[in-house]
């Protein structure tokens, strides 16, 4: 479970989607398999769901049934405003470990303010090994509302299991929400090299609006980097977003579903290192692809304390469309 938690975290990095991830974790576990023939069946036939963050609609992903059809749990929503309670009817998929089956995938549209659960089957099917009613109490705790997400996981665990349990019990929720219009700014950008001037002096506008004024250098030389490369290897159109939260992130989006490389150029190279340059500037990096292409995003960290941006948007930054 290690290497197999090792690799989740490699390959969620490389933000694949999330049947690629599945189809390679199950590449993995098949390797796995052969290494340790001794343990091979064993190891064989875990569940997995696989939920990515995403500022559009949720895609939820399952892998897994095990050999006695009772497969990895659905995960549990409860949505705004009134609390109502659903279990998506996700689509089953082949354990890992099979290889050469596809894992299959569920769009589902979360709304500002819903909670989502994933959970262990240990966690609802109680003394009386009645999953669905399990499903019922689970629905019932998790809706409780007034408290933060760490508490609530303890309230929910304690709640559905007073007494220890000998099977292995996990949850994880997480809740839904979406920036406000004054922490986002967005602007096109024209399919000309002209206009990454521009755009570098509208970018150093909007971090003095934050109070981000000491990370204007880096966040336009990564601005440079991201828009030039989308403007001349990448096809329109172009548009870059400025996210403000607990860090800042800078979202170039084109229509190109190429993947950029990083490359070391050499000492006689004249160019070749822009993402190479992007890395070493930002906290994190990475290229996330959508149904119309590819965003290209990268992270830096906030001085502390966080300044708090001015109330209302900024002139001519409309608030995000996804």
């Amino acid at each position: 479970m290690g290497r197999l938690r090792t690799a989740v975290q490699t390959l969620a990095d490389m933000d694949l989607a999330p049947d690629e991830l599945l189809a390679r974790l199950d590449d993995l576990v098949m390797r796995l398999s052969e290494e340790e023939p001794a343990a091979g069946e064993a190891d064989r036939g875990g569940t997995r769901s696989w939920a990515p963050p995403a500022s559009t609609p949720s895609t939820i992903r399952r892998a897994g049934l095990h050999d006695g059809g009772a497969g990895h749990p659905p995960p549990v929503v409860v949505t705004p405003p009134q609390g109502e309670v659903s279990f998506p009817d996700l689509p089953s998929g082949p354990p890992l470990g099979l290889g050469g089956l596809p894992f299959e995938s569920l769009e589902v549209e979360l709304p500002e303010g819903s909670l989502l659960g994933l959970y262990t089957d240990g966690l609802i099917e109680g003394t009386d090994k009645d999953t669905e009613q399990g499903k019922v109490r689970l629905g019932r705790a998790v809706s409780r509302e007034g408290l933060p997400l760490d508490e609530l996981c303890a309230v929910v665990v304690k709640e559905l299991l007073p007494v220890p349990q000998p099977d292995d019990i996990a949850l994880l929720l997480a809740r839904t929400h979406a920036l406000s219009p004054d922490r986002v700014a967005s602007w096109d950008v024209p399919l000309d090299p002209a206009a990454v001037g521009t755009i570098r002096s509208k970018v150093a506008r909007q971090l003095e609006t934050w109070g981000l004024d000491e990370l204007t250098m880096t966040t336009e030389l990564i601005v440079s980097e991201l828009v030039t490369n989308a403007i001349r290897y990448a096809s329109g159109p172009v548009r870059l977003r400025l996210l403000l939260q607990s860090v800042l992130t800078c979202e170039v989006s084109d229509a190109s579903s190429t993947t950029p490389r990083l490359r070391h150029a050499r000492t006689t190279d004249e160019g070749g290192r822009g993402l190479f340059l992007v890395a070493q500037l930002a906290r994190r990096w990475g290229t996330r692809y959508t149904h119309r292409g590819k965003i290209i995003w990268a992270e830096q960290s906030l001085p502390s304390p966080l300044p708090v941006p001015p109330a209302g948007g900024p002139p001519g930054s409309p608030p995000p469309s996804g």
